[in-house]
């Protein structure tokens, strides 16, 4: 959002330098990106090169058809003979002047030159050369202008100064120059005026048909008539307003509708009275089959998820977005329906994306107009449509289901010093918010209806008291008293499984929670594009495509996990968001398996393999499997997970005595898991049995048909004391004993 400084003045005064304003508004409320200087440059008396010129004489050129030959006073007792190419004024007419020695806003430096033999001893100025407009058809004609010789710069605003300002999507109220001057006065301690517009008197009490049949898509709308309006051009204070605020001008009643969304944050529409069916209004969602032609001349076909505004036949505009070519302001235009309305932020997004038409004005309702500020608009945008159209007031009508009130929070005197670290005295605390607007009895705070969307809790209201102090901010840590909340169980599980696989050589992914349609996901109702019509059952997809990019990117070893959510269908709930770990590597099926391992170890549950087709093997919460291109893959449900991880220290002291190893080799029936075996071993030897892994399996004549021999490498320790070989002899006939009586399993020599 572009900002002129002139017209931020208007509402707020402030004695800052213009970067230091720029500087403090960076720490508290918005990003300035850059301070942009338009207009003639004021130095070294260059301002004092342009005046209030009057044409005392105006012809034909001699030696050229399309110049007029002028003289022209700007009080210097002799008029100045200008050569000028423009023939919109003429005798009598005041101009704005250039003398010899000016230099324009495009470098220009103008000097006394013949043109077709006469001598030109200034210039007479169009918008574009000011840089107040984009006009060059024709120079700068002056209403009522002083006398001449008068410095050009009381009367336009020929230098300016320009914050180009970029705002958070919280917050709606910087999306309008009079919320940018509540900031300054907060920062500054300037003294901010009341917010500009005035209702003229009415000319009459004719009714206005505005009927409102989706009061959700459309909280309120404020319909006023206008009769007698001329159209023509805003005067050129306005058009250089719009045009420092990056706007075009237009015409002075839709100049005015785009002035006042500017200066106050709400958007409007005007609409030819004449052309709407039955001069009525009516908010509804779009029928199907309904299309409309918008004012880029675009015919667009219409949703019923639309919200349109139509008059009694057919859609007139999309509403929040942009008005249609049907009932468009033209120059004939004498009859005006001004609409001042308050739109859901919702419903303007989502048409906004299915159209791909985006506007200044869907813009701020996507944000959150504050729905009180539509009076204000509606007021203003009559005043102007009065002044500089010349039309009569005629109706007003003010259509609205219940608004939202404003909430009231809790005012904690000691919550900015617990939080932020530095003191906070009360009273600092309740100036300030009042700065901004709200209302402080005691410890109640009522919020501003321009704030209600951002500011619901004790915490935001520390914000807003400690946004202005922040270079202040020391750099300590909080104290533990600061912290709200312990992490939950599972939140801490979750960064254990975190710490866990970065600690085997991983690296953690994000991947995108949409994903193409596919058999058993979610199809989005309104889709971004092909690739991102779905919500994602499972991690693999995402992971397969970044270890590809990263594998054809040149990167080694690649290994990559990502611990986030999927969703799986409920019926018609909403859906299921479960975490899922998933994680992939160039190991293949025995690097995922390894590292499978390594999280089931670390959360001391039996991880219950299940051998699959292939290199596959599940388990309850999951399944690792090799995939295409020698990756080696797992996912699982880690709250299924969590649920069998055991509720003592995951962390256990360093075991400092030795372990005795052996290798113990099992003749079993060719159905028996090895996974079966170590969790029965486990059973029966109890803790002392710390590590038991397979490495062999072997089939062959020595063991016999349908039989196989699995070799482990085990290992036993205590955290007590060393353990002796009669110790190992025990548990090994522990085991033994076991997996003979419930497998058949036979110890091989």
């Amino acid at each position: 959002m572009k900002v002129p400084v002139s017209w931020l003045s208007e509402y707020v005064r402030f004695d800052l330098p213009i970067e230091e304003l720029a500087r403090r508004l960076v720490f508290s409320s918005c990003e300035v990106d850059r301070i942009i200087r338009r207009g003639v440059a004021d130095d070294d008396g260059n301002l004092g090169l342009f005046l209030v010129g009057k044409v005392v004489e105006a012809g034909q050129h001699p030696n050229a058809d399309r110049l007029q030959l002028c003289q022209v006073d700007v009080g210097e007792g002799e008029p100045r003979q200008i050569v000028c190419g423009a023939w919109n004024f003429g005798e009598g007419a005041s101009v704005a002047v250039a003398l010899p020695g000016a230099v324009l806003p495009d470098g220009t430096k103008l000097d006394e030159r013949p043109l077709r033999g006469e001598v030109s001893r200034g210039m007479i100025l169009s918008e574009r050369e000011l840089e107040l407009g984009v006009d060059h058809s024709g120079i700068i004609v002056l209403d009522d202008a002083p006398e001449p010789g008068t410095p050009l710069a009381d009367v336009l605003p020929l230098t300016e100064t320009v914050l180009d300002i970029e705002t958070g999507f919280n917050r709606p109220d910087l999306t309008a120059i009079y919320g940018i001057a509540r900031e300054v006065a907060a920062v500054a301690d300037g003294e901010l005026a009341p917010m500009s517009g005035r209702d003229p008197e009415r000319a009459a009490d004719e009714p206005v048909d505005v009927r409102v049949e989706d009061f959700e898509g459309c909280p309120r709308y404020v319909g006023r008539t206008f009769s007698g309006a001329t159209i023509s051009p805003s005067p050129v204070w306005m058009r250089a307003r719009l045009t420092a605020a990056g706007m075009r001008p237009i015409s002075n009643v839709v100049d005015v509708t785009n002035y006042v969304m500017l200066a106050l944050g709400s958007p409007l529409h005007a609409f030819d009275r004449t052309l709407l069916a039955e001069g009525r209004i009516v908010v509804r969602r779009a029928r199907p089959g309904e299309k409309i032609r918008t004012l880029d001349g675009t015919e667009r076909e219409l949703d019923p998820t639309d919200l349109v505004i139509a008059d009694a036949e057919r859609p007139v505009a999309v509403a929040g977005i942009m008005g249609g070519e049907n009932s468009e302001v033209r120059p004939e235009t004498t009859e005006i329906l001004l609409e001042a309305a308050n739109f859901d932020p919702l419903t303007v997004l989502r048409s906004s994306r299915r159209l791909r038409l985006r506007t200044d004005a869907s813009t701020r309702w996507e944000k959150g107009v504050d729905p009180y500020l539509a009076k204000n608009a509606a007021v203003l945008a009559t005043q102007l449509i009065v002044e500089l159209a010349g039309a009569r007031w005629t109706g007003h009508t003010d259509v609205h289901a219940e608004l939202p009130q404003p909430p009231v929070v809790q005012l904690r005197p000691e919550l900015p010093e617990r939080l932020v670290g530095m003191p906070f005295p009360v009273e600092e605390q309740v100036a300030r918010l009042q700065r901004l607007g709200f209302e402080v009895d005691g410890d109640r705070v009522r919020v501003p209806t321009w704030r209600m969307r951002d500011v619901t809790r004790p915490v935001d209201l520390v914000e807003e008291v400690a946004r202005f102090r922040l270079e202040e901010v020391p750099a300590t840590l909080p104290t533990r008293e600061a912290v709200a909340a312990q992490l939950t169980r599972s939140q801490r599980l979750r960064r254990l499984a975190e710490e866990v696989l970065v600690g085997a050589g991983f690296y953690e992914a994000y991947t995108w929670s949409l994903v193409p349609l596919g058999e058993g996901r979610i199809p989005l109702d309104e889709p971004y594009s092909t690739e991102l019509a779905a919500l994602r059952t499972d991690l693999e997809l995402g992971l397969v495509e970044s270890a590809e990019r990263n594998r054809n990117a040149g990167v080694e070893r690649v290994a990559l996990f990502e611990l986030a959510r999927v969703y799986t269908p409920v019926g018609q709930q909403l859906p299921a968001e479960p975490w899922h770990v998933g994680a992939i590597t160039e190991g293949g099926y025995l690097g995922a398996k390894g590292a499978l391992e390594t999280l089931y170890r670390t959360f001391h549950v039996e991880p219950q393999f299940r051998a699959g087709g292939g290199r596959e093997a599940t388990t309850p919460e999951g399944r690792v499997r090799e995939l295409d291109g020698g990756w080696g893959f797992f996912e699982l449900d880690l709250d299924s997970l969590f649920e069998r991880v055991p509720d003592l220290p995951l962390y256990e002291d360093v075991i400092t005595f030795p372990a005795l190893k052996q290798d113990l080799a099992f003749v079993v029936d060719e159905g028996v898991l090895a996974g079966d075996l170590v969790a029965a071993a486990r059973a029966a030897a109890g803790p002392e049995l710390r590590d038991m892994r397979p490495f062999d399996v072997y089939r062959g004549e020595q063991v016999g048909p349908r039989k196989k021999s699995i070799a482990f490498a085990v290992a036993f320790q205590s955290p007590e004391r060393t353990l002796s070989d009669e110790d190992a002899a025990g548990l090994r006939k522990r085991i033994v004993q076991a997996l003979s009586e419930r497998f058949g399993a036979v110890l091989r020599a």
